[in-house]
């Protein structure tokens, strides 16, 4: 339960920190983003040029994918091509969707389809985004403040940022 926990809250953080006391997320870049025409909607057009946003050398890697949270993924879903045809694809039931032939990564920590937000992010993230992570975790036990139980402070270090804008992009909906 602890070891999730930290997980969950070191996933908010590396996808959506300000760098202020936690990682700088992967969606926070300021160099990171590429407006988009729509504010509060995407297009199959708008997808086609994110992929093609991205430095070709990291555009033809095995890891390169999309992310996204579940709401932009159903936004997504309903989109088709000039022939009536849906542009997602839901693979072969074996958990393996893809969108453009690039596969999906959901992420809830990805902020919805709004003006001014990134919703929509495209690379190689591996290459692209480092994450530092310091082994261990701190326990402190407190054993006096809430009497007669113990109390436990648990600390993780982990840091993070984008370090290669060639490798990722992000799509950003309407003009700040």
């Amino acid at each position: 339960l602890l070891g999730e926990r930290l997980g969950r809250i070191a996933n908010t953080q590396l996808t959506t920190g300000d760098g202020t006391g936690d990682p700088n997320g992967i969606v926070t870049a300021s160099t990171l983003g590429k407006t988009a025409a729509a504010t509060a909607a995407v297009t199959p057009d708008e997808i086609i040029d994110l992929v093609h946003s991205v430095d070709p050398a990291y555009r033809q890697s095995p890891k390169v994918r999309f992310m996204f949270n579940d709401l932009t993924l159903a936004a997504i879903r309903k989109l088709k091509d000039g022939d009536g045809n849906y542009i997602w694809d839901p693979g072969d039931g074996s958990g393996g969707s893809s969108l453009l032939g690039y596969p999906i990564t959901e992420i809830e920590d990805m902020p919805d389809v709004a003006t001014d937000a990134a919703a929509i992010a495209f690379g190689d993230f591996a290459r692209g985004y480092l994450i530092v992570d310091r082994a261990g975790v701190r326990v402190l036990r407190d054993p006096y403040s809430a009497k007669p139980y113990v109390l436990f402070y648990v600390t993780k270090r982990v840091g993070g940022g984008v370090q290669n804008f060639d490798a990722i992009k992000a799509l950003k909906f309407g003009d700040s």
